[in-house]
């Protein structure tokens, strides 16, 4: 079984991932944005057995803006480490935080509220797929 290995920006926080993510893709709604600084989110999302915090514990800090994420960061850097979605049973794990996993994009989410258009020929949902809650309504490019 395959691991990953991932910390925080200060290194005091650290964790480790095993086995595979059940998806990876690009997030563009506006909190993701704005959490990450960035124009979209690459996320990956594990179970949550999957991920085991192995230093620095003490040191995570939470926010929740809704119910649906609870956005976890070191409390020491600030450095950005995950977001727990308990309504979907998954973690999200920032792709840039596993710099060993091969990012491989499977679908584009939240499009609707998007502010860089990526033409890569991947599924892109107006929202979220069906199985995640969404209405399974994908946009053209």
């Amino acid at each position: 079984m395959s691991s990953h290995i991932g910390s925080c920006f200060c290194g005091k926080v650290t964790f480790e991932t095993t086995g595979q993510p059940e998806a990876m893709g690009f997030c563009h709604c506006q909190s993701c944005r704005q959490w990450s600084a960035a124009p979209v989110n690459a996320f990956t999302l594990w179970k949550p057995g999957a991920l085991r915090i192995t230093g620095g514990e003490g040191n995570i800090g939470t926010y929740n803006k809704t119910p649906i994420s609870y956005r976890k960061w070191c409390m020491e850097c600030g450095g950005h480490l995950f977001t727990e979605h308990p309504t979907f049973g998954l973690v999200d794990i920032y792709a840039a935080m596993l710099p060993g996993l091969r990012f491989e994009p499977g679908l584009h989410v939240n499009y609707q509220e998007s502010v860089l258009r990526i033409p890569d020929g991947k599924p892109k949902f107006k929202d979220m797929p069906k199985e995640m809650g969404g209405s399974g309504t994908t946009w053209p490019e």
